[in-house]
């Protein structure tokens, strides 16, 4: 695939992988994308996963058109985008490789035997090599989301080279829409990481960039302007969308049936828009991607052995580990002697900065009653405001 006139995909699909990191479903697999750029010297951009290597050499054979390729240059050393080092050096014994002193740190540790002697280039953040007419300069990009990470901008063909950043899952044969595969896989992979991506979206704001080529997902050539946006706001912890979530975590389905009528008050009330999410059936990393787009969630679990359901503390664990912040959060509980979830919920969440607590709290002992639904009647009003 050709990306600009000297500038060819190499990468592969990866349709047989079932959890991407070992926890994230990606029902239309993961592309894991390598570039060639053909100049008086030519570069290789990353390598791809370890069940892809005769496959991606064949790739990078056939856009050499018979040439030997100059450099690899390493951005990001996690295993998806590393495994071939040492395949490629093996194939192509005069290419030098390409990195910061970091990655080649890390790529110690991956291949103890693999001999770089005479054959490492080792770069500083903003410097640059130049290969012919193109002009690559690196850019420093610690913690997004390793912190070896550094990304390449092609001042001659205006391409950023971004490693993880502005990926999503899937594979590049399926055609899915943008926006809700790269928010899953931003805030569940980089989520933590804010700061050092709005650090590195400030760098990048100072260069002309007309394309972005990702290390996964699709190369992005339109309305760049929305990509970054969302960026933006995901790494600063903005709201995405008006609306509330309400993840509830429910044993026999009293507490599944207060959250229900929360939903329909909601609706019921004019709420742009009610997400409900049973916490122990739905996708995880779901139901973190949507506690981060709106604005407000409702927490709604059962009281569990003094504590909260184990769904429930798990989600709970995977908004803290993202630094969740700057969202309003109401609390409903339910126990049938000592309801505690409440107290439990709000508790896990202190170390989480900028969050509104909601006035109301909806307890429920056993089974939602009549004087229950005043209560919920009050929270999805003070939702409303």
């Amino acid at each position: 695939m050709k990306i600009t006139n000297d500038i060819l995909y190499v990468g592969v699909n990866d349709h047989q992988v079932d959890l991407f990191e070992g926890q994230y479903v990606v029902p239309n697999g993961m592309a894991y994308n390598s570039y060639v750029i053909l100049d008086e010297k030519v570069a290789v951009m990353d390598t791809v996963d370890a069940n892809f290597t005769d496959e991606w050499l064949a790739n990078v054979k056939e856009a050499l058109g018979g040439r030997t390729p100059d450099y690899l240059i390493v951005q990001h050393m996690e295993p998806d985008h590393s495994a071939n080092i040492q395949n490629f050096v093996n194939a192509y014994p005069s290419a030098q490789v390409v990195a910061n002193q970091k990655t080649f740190t890390m790529m110690e540790n991956f291949f103890e035997d693999m001999d770089l002697e005479g054959r490492k280039v080792v770069v500083k953040d903003g410097e640059s090599l130049t290969l012919g007419k193109h002009v690559l300069t690196f850019v420093f990009a610690p913690m997004v989301h390793w912190p070896e990470v550094m990304v390449t901008y092609d001042s001659t063909d205006k391409v950023l080279f971004s490693a993880d950043g502005f990926g999503k899952f899937g594979a590049l044969d399926v055609e899915e829409e943008w926006d809700c595969e790269a928010r899953r896989y931003y805030i569940g992979i980089v989520g933590k990481y804010g700061a050092p991506v709005q650090t590195l979206l400030k760098k990048a704001a100072a260069l002309d960039i007309q394309i972005i080529c990702p290390l996964h997902g699709p190369v992005l050539t339109e309305d760049l302007g929305h990509y970054i946006n969302l960026y933006d706001i995901w790494s600063s912890y903005r709201v995405e969308s008006e609306g509330v979530m309400i993840a509830y975590a429910s044993v026999y389905g009293n507490t599944k049936k207060a959250a229900e009528l929360l939903a329909a008050k909601l609706e019921e009330k004019g709420c742009p828009k009610v997400v409900l999410c049973d916490l122990a059936r739905e996708d995880m990393a779901e139901a973190v991607e949507d506690a981060f787009r709106y604005g407000k969630l409702v927490l709604a679990s059962v009281t569990y052995n003094g504590d909260v359901f184990p769904f429930m503390k798990s989600f709970l664990h995977h908004l803290t580990e993202r630094a969740y912040q700057n969202r309003t959060i109401g609390l409903m509980e339910n126990g049938s002697w000592a309801p505690m979830a409440a107290k439990v919920m709000k508790g896990m969440l202190e170390c989480c900065k900028n969050i509104t607590w909601l006035e109301n709290t909806v307890t429920i002992k056993s089974a939602v009653k009549k004087a229950d639904l005043e209560k919920i009647d009050a929270l999805a009003e003070e939702l409303c405001k």
